[in-house]
C-alpha cells in the first residue's frame, strides 16, 4: 500500500517547509510535479513496491488546464493500492506580500500585465481544484519557518491515517484562523482580562484557571461544548474526515479561549490518540512579554 501525501497551496505559504519536514521523517518527496505525472508516478511506484511513503507538491507552476483535472486524477487511484491525503497551505494575502516583498522573490505567475496581488489572486482561482479537496488546511499567517515545521510535524509527522484532533485558541482581533473547521467564541464569559492580577497571565497560568473555574457560565458553556462536540465529532470520523480543527475564539486569545480549549483537549485526549493544542496567540504574548523585561 502506498500512502501519497499531496502537498499545495499559494507561493510562500510554507510548502517546501512541510516537504522539507516530511522528507526528514522518511518520505520519498518530489517538489512541482506536474498533474499528468500524478498517475504515472503511482503505477511505478505500485509495481517497484520500495517506496511506500511519498509526499508531492503540486502548486500553480503546473499547466492552468491539468490543474483543473486534478480532482479526476486523484479519484482515479485504486484506494486498494494508494491512500491519499491532500495538504493545502495558506497565508493571509497581506502576509503574503510581506514575504515576497522580504525576500524579493518573484512571484511565478507575475509578470508585466499582472502585479504581486492580482497573481496572488489568480493563484487561489487556479488552485481551488486542489483545495476544495483538502483533508487539512493550514493556516501559516504569522508563523515563523520554525512554528512551521513544528506545527507541520505535530499535524503529519504521527500521521498513522486515524482522527487527528486538533484544538486551537486564537484572538478575533487577530482574524479567525482560515484552516478551523468548527469556530466557537467564548467572548460572553467572564474576562480575567479586567483583574489587574490576571492581566498579564494567560490560560496556562493557575491564577486565570482558578479564577474561571469559580464562573458559573464557564461550566454551562464548556459542558454544552463537550457535549456538542462528544456527540458530532464521531460523526465526522465515520465519514471519512482525518483532521478536525476546532478554533476557540476570544478577544486577546490569552485567557478564556486558551484555558477551554485545554478543557477540551484533556477530556478528548483520553478518547483519541492523535489529539492536539496549540495557543496561537501565546507566542506573541510572550515575545511581547520579553521585550519589555
Amino acid at each position: 500500500m502506498i500512502s501519497l501525501t499531496i502537498i499545495s497551496g499559494r507561493s510562500g505559504s510554507g510548502k517546501s517547509t512541510a516537504l522539507h519536514v516530511l522528507e526528514d521523517i522518511g518520505h520519498y518527496c518530489i517538489d512541482n510535479l506536474p498533474v499528468t505525472l500524478l498517475r504515472p508516478l503511482i503505477d511505478r511506484l505500485s509495481r517497484d513496491q520500495s517506496i511506500q511513503n511519498v509526499a508531492v507538491g503540486i502548486d500553480a507552476r503546473n499547466i492552468a488546464e491539468d490543474l483543473v483535472e486534478f480532482p479526476k486524477v486523484v479519484q482515479s487511484f485504486d484506494e486498494a493500492v494508494v491512500t491519499t491525503k491532500i495538504i493545502y497551505l495558506d497565508s493571509s494575502s497581506f502576509s503574503l506580500v510581506e514575504r515576497f516583498s522580504e525576500t524579493r522573490r518573484k512571484h511565478p505567475l507575475s509578470d508585466q500585465k499582472r502585479d504581486l496581488r492580482e497573481a496572488l489572486d489568480y493563484e487561489r482561482d487556479l488552485l481551488s481544484p486542489i483545495s476544495g479537496m483538502a483533508d487539512l488546511s493550514i493556516d501559516t499567517t504569522g508563523l515563523t519557518i520554525h512554528e512551521l515545521r513544528d506545527l507541520v510535524k505535530s499535524r503529519l509527522a504521527h500521521d498513522t491515517h486515524e482522527f487527528a484532533l486538533l484544538f486551537q485558541s486564537f484572538a478575533y482581533k487577530n482574524g479567525v484562523p482560515v484552516d478551523a473547521d468548527i469556530v466557537f467564541d467564548v467572548r460572553c464569559l467572564p474576562n480575567p482580562h479586567w483583574k489587574e492580577n490576571l492581566r498579564n497571565l494567560t490560560g496556562m497560568d493557575e491564577p486565570v484557571q482558578e479564577f474561571l473555574e469559580t464562573q458559573h457560565d464557564f461550566h454551562e458553556m464548556l459542558k454544552d461544548l463537550t457535549a456538542l462536540l462528544q456527540t458530532w465529532l464521531p460523526r465526522f470520523e465515520a465519514n471519512n474526515r482525518s483532521y478536525m480543527t476546532i478554533a476557540i475564539g476570544c478577544t486577546g486569545g490569552q485567557h478564556r479561549s486558551v484555558y477551554t480549549c485545554l478543557k477540551l483537549f484533556q477530556h478528548f485526549a483520553a478518547q483519541w490518540d492523535n489529539v492536539q493544542i496549540r495557543h496561537r496567540e501565546l507566542s506573541k504574548i510572550q515575545v511581547k512579554q520579553g521585550n519589555r523585561t
